[in-house]
């Protein structure tokens, strides 16, 4: 299923894996950050400062 890169094998597969891994990175932050939103919503919510 792989189709043959010859000499750019390399740099394909590291462009590939450095655009997978912003990907993950990406999702990892917006997780990240609505977390810490809606616990701050939560606490505002409530009536904390």
């Amino acid at each position: 299923m792989m189709p043959e890169l010859g000499q750019y094998a390399g740099v394909v597969l590291s462009a590939w894996g450095v655009g997978l891994g912003l990907i993950v990175a990406l999702v990892w932050a917006s997780i990240t950050r609505a977390r810490r939103v809606k616990a701050e919503l939560e606490r505002i919510e409530r009536g904390g400062s």
